[in-house]
């Protein structure tokens, strides 16, 4: 035998996800490739002097995990030690917070900013017990009266800062603003501490940016734990320009050459995906346009592995999200309002033509769109400019996508199939914030979003993120919530009509992803010729039950063919 493979699993539960989801029970890894699949007698003559022969005994072998929307750089600084973990269990009301903030004043100097991350009103008790009851600088200030305190919600469309970072970044009754954004004041006018959507980047001004350091920190942490967690490969949904004022820069510009020297020195453990964001949260199709043509210089492919590190195309906010009342919707809200687009513009009809000469030009460009739209109404929207960029500028396989997707209409669905669009869903968000959304937009509408089952059942490709540090980047917690459809708070169904199958749901993982990716003909499923991105759940995934697939270890991923994590040898 020429060549031996080098790494050889036996005695398991293959899951290729081919086309036919297929199960085999054996497979090979030759220089970074998968070089057979099957049965024993299928790899047994490859096996060498210097393979390693993992006995499965049972376990199940996927293709390696594909999170297809994922905040690398701004995970990481939202996780300890780098922030404040205000996310439930740690804390479950706003005595909890302040009482976090009062001990991180007590560590570090006066003056310093303090930053945390990971609050939802959805969990906290004041706020559930009464929910007009919204965090405010009040239930800071006495806590960290000298100290700037700056705290990012679950979902990044939210800031509560005290009365010290409100003095210094210089916002008080008399403050506009940004279009699209939304500064919260009390009942005598006075800023509350909440800034909503575009007006975040009023607190992102005054923070110092990140450093190079940090930023090379945050990414170290994130692939470690991605490592962990058997993830493979992930977008980063918005580097450039646009993001230099969100969670200080994480998002921003220099964030995406920290990726390119972690790959320069063998450091980057999985594929990174981009999408750049040439404006922020609310622009003008006019700042979009002059920012689009400014990113050449980021879009330069340079000496980057196309397939470690590739820019697919751009994103574009259109809308904001349920729970700031943000998404924009056919029918109002419980307690009236339908939110709008956050596309500059003084009427629907302007901020309508905004968002659709900003789908137009990046179209024409020749870019991969990846649009942040939520409510039913933007959606269609944002769907039908899709589909007249292409008419007005045909172009095969562009592979737009709508991110998120919470309401996707019978409308937008066929507009996406029709054209061979995808949709970008969130099952980890779907089940943090199940129970909360009845509160906005009532029992039906809740247990609607996030209509996995009607999406495919459509033909619309369907992949799936976590949107870190909106949530956890577990994709087990993620796979369990589309066959239950089990909301995180309650244990309650939301939407059961909605529940798609187990494999079904491993595809929005896998090969579904890698067609976000268009690299489905390479990555994303088990088969000869495909590169060598594995994960090894401890247990047999496909007879297990769907509560249990959360607790269910990872215990070896490969990337390219190299072990990045693994405790089989512990």
């Amino acid at each position: 035998m020429d060549t031996y493979a080098d790494l050889v699993f036996l005695g398991g539960r293959v899951v290729t996800a081919d086309a036919e989801f297929s199960v085999a029970s054996a497979l090979a890894v030759t220089g970074g490739i998968i070089t057979a699949v099957g049965g024993r007698d299928d790899v047994a003559p490859l096996v060498g002097p210097g393979t390693r022969v993992v006995d499965l005994r049972g376990a199940t072998l996927l293709p390696g995990i594909n999170d297809s929307h994922l905040h690398g750089c701004a995970f990481g600084m939202a996780t300890p030690p780098l922030s404040l973990d205000l996310g439930h269990p740690a804390v479950s009301s706003l005595a909890d917070v302040a009482e976090v903030v009062g001990e991180a004043v007590g560590r570090v100097p006066g003056g310093q900013w303090i930053t945390g991350h990971g609050w939802d009103t959805g969990y906290l008790d004041e706020c559930v017990a009464d929910p007009s009851r919204l965090p405010s600088r009040c239930d800071l200030d006495a806590m960290s009266p000298d100290h700037p305190v700056v705290l990012y919600s679950f979902s990044g469309h939210a800031t509560w800062v005290n009365s010290k970072a409100l003095e210094l970044i210089g916002i008080d009754r008399h403050t506009v603003a940004p279009p699209g954004g939304a500064i919260v004041v009390d009942n005598a006018g006075e800023p509350t501490g909440l800034l909503h959507e575009g007006a975040q980047a009023l607190v992102q001004n005054a923070l110092p940016p990140l450093s190079r350091q940090e930023r090379t920190d945050a990414i170290k942490s994130t692939l470690a734990t991605l490592a962990r967690l058997g993830v493979t490969s992930y977008t980063e949904p918005g580097l450039g320009p646009g993001g230099d004022r969100i969670m200080r820069g994480a998002l921003g510009a220099e964030t995406l050459d920290v990726y390119r020297r972690l790959l320069a020195d063998g450091e980057l453990t999985a594929r990174l995906g981009v999408l750049l964001l040439p404006t922020g949260m609310a622009s003008t199709a006019e700042e979009f346009a002059r920012a689009l043509t400014a990113l050449t210089a980021l879009d330069a492919p340079g000496d980057a592995d196309p397939r470690r590190l590739a820019i697919h195309g751009v994103k574009i906010f259109a809308d904001g999200i349920v729970p700031n009342k943000t998404a924009w919707l056919h029918e109002p809200y419980a307690g009236g309002g339908c939110g709008s687009l956050c596309v500059g513009g003084a009427t629907d009809a302007e901020r309508i033509a905004g968002i659709d000469v900003m789908i137009r030009h990046a179209h024409a460009a020749g870019h991969q769109l990846g649009v942040h739209v939520t409510g039913d109404r933007a959606i269609d929207t944002v769907t039908d400019a899709f589909a007249a960029a292409v008419a007005e500028h045909p172009r095969a396989d562009a592979r737009h996508y709508v991110i998120h997707g919470d309401f996707l209409t019978a409308h937008s669905m066929k507009v996406l199939a029709a054209h061979g669009f995808g949709v970008n869903m969130n099952p980890t968000i779907k089940w943090t914030v199940a129970d909360m959304e009845e509160e906005f937009v009532g029992v039906d509408r809740a247990a609607y979003a996030w209509p996995y089952r009607d999406a495919i059942d459509a033909g619309v490709r369907v992949a799936s993120g976590s949107d870190a540090p909106v949530t956890y980047p577990d994709w087990r917690q993620g796979v369990a919530t589309m066959v239950l459809r089990e909301s995180k708070a309650a244990g309650r169904v939301s939407g059961p009509d909605q529940r798609i199958g187990l494999a079904e749901a491993i595809r929005t993982y896998t090969i579904d992803a890698a067609w976000q990716d268009f690299a489905d003909d390479w990555k994303g499923s088990l088969e000869p010729g495909k590169v060598a991105d594995l994960c090894v759940l401890d247990g047999d995934l496909l007879a297990a039950d769907p509560h249990d697939i959360p607790q269910m270890p990872v215990v070896l991923t490969v990337v390219d063919g190299q072990v990045v994590h693994d405790t089989l040898r512990d």
